[in-house]
């Protein structure tokens, strides 16, 4: 199996583009791969990968002797083009006006998202993990740092070059430094735990003063609209007088009231 894992590696097959070509989870391409025959795989998945490689048998010398060469290549990216589309039917996402990368990109992530919800051991876990990202990426935009982190991780687990900044190179340099040290305290188990429960709670503290903040800003705004509304004598708001309540209500709160 080693002359497979370095074939798909020699291609670039990603264990993604793999596991949905076969039909399988990300999980059990990995679980095929530790194995130590071909022989062993199910039939039919066996059978694919011989249609996507253009092989008659999968024993090591007839993948070694493989001559990966730019026709190879394209004949490849052809077969495994087709087969994702076959069997990506009735899960249909609009990627119209990306990029063929970008289109790629958004497809590996909504398959690993399906991936990882559909695994029973561990599907609580892995929907707060996805429902937690979703809220990363909700507030990536306001947040910079996220985008330093995500960078950290990836270079952290391989997948980046650790000296590749694609963001501010100045501000990403310093927070990669001290999330790295806060890590290696972490894994160190040297944090004291008595420092490490006062920052706990000040984290707390200032979570729940930036909620009753906003609540508070809440409450206003509801405040000040039902004001508008009656200063205007309306009692609801509508598209007919959207505009005129607008400028009443930067009225409003221009004169501090």
């Amino acid at each position: 199996m080693n002359a497979l894992n370095e074939l798909l590696q020699e291609l670039g097959i990603s264990k993604v583009r793999l596991a949905k070509y076969l039909g399988v989870s990300r999980q059990m391409v990995y679980n095929y791969l530790e194995l130590d025959s071909l022989s062993k795989w199910p039939k039919e998945k066996k059978i694919a990968l011989f249609k996507l490689l253009d092989i008659e048998d999968g024993d090591e010398d007839t993948i070694k002797n493989i001559k990966v060469n730019t026709d190879y290549l394209l004949a490849i990216e052809d077969r495994l083009a087709k087969g994702l589309k076959d069997n990506m039917q009735g899960e249909y996402l609009d990627l119209k006006g990306l990029k063929k990368e970008e289109q790629q990109l958004v497809s590996d992530i909504s398959f690993l998202i399906k991936d990882k919800l559909v695994d029973n051991d561990d599907h609580e876990d892995n929907y707060y993990s996805l429902l937690y990202m979703y809220h990363l990426l909700q507030s990536i935009d306001r947040v910079p740092e996220i985008k330093y982190l995500l960078a950290y991780v990836s270079k952290f687990m391989g997948y980046t070059n650790p000296n590749s900044f694609k963001f501010n190179e100045d501000k990403q340099f310093m927070f990669e430094g001290i999330v790295h040290s806060a890590f290696s305290l972490y894994y160190s188990g040297n944090a004291s735990k008595s420092k490490v429960i006062e920052s706990h709670k000040r984290f707390v503290a200032e979570i729940e003063a930036k909620n009753e903040e906003k609540l508070s800003r809440t409450q206003e705004l509801f405040s000040l609209q039902a004001q508008a509304l009656k200063e205007l004598g309306y009692t609801e708001l509508n598209n007919e007088n959207a505009a005129e309540f607008l400028e009443k209500l930067a009225e409003i709160e221009t004169r501090g009231v």
